[in-house]
């Protein structure tokens, strides 16, 4: 809206594109009340599937160090 006022105008002057400026800075706060929340839960999401995936992972080996120490590690022939 700013470089249309602009063009219309044929000058730039601050009162001529004040109007877009406050503009852009409302729908950049808006987007930042959005996207700052939206960040954090996706934060939160990563790092406990980050846990769940160790705890996973570490249950896994002592299930095969389980196996391996009953015997299950051997060919059977």
């Amino acid at each position: 809206r700013a470089f249309r006022d602009i063009a219309a105008a044929g000058e730039v002057e601050p009162t001529v594109v004040a109007a877009g400026i406050s503009m852009a800075l409302i729908t950049t706060a808006g987007g930042l009340l959005v996207a700052i929340p939206i960040q954090l839960a996706y934060n939160l999401c990563v790092y406990l599937i980050d846990r769940i995936v160790v705890s996973m992972e570490e249950n896994a080996s002592k299930f095969i160090d389980t196996l391996v120490d009953l015997g299950y590690d051997k060919a059977k022939t």
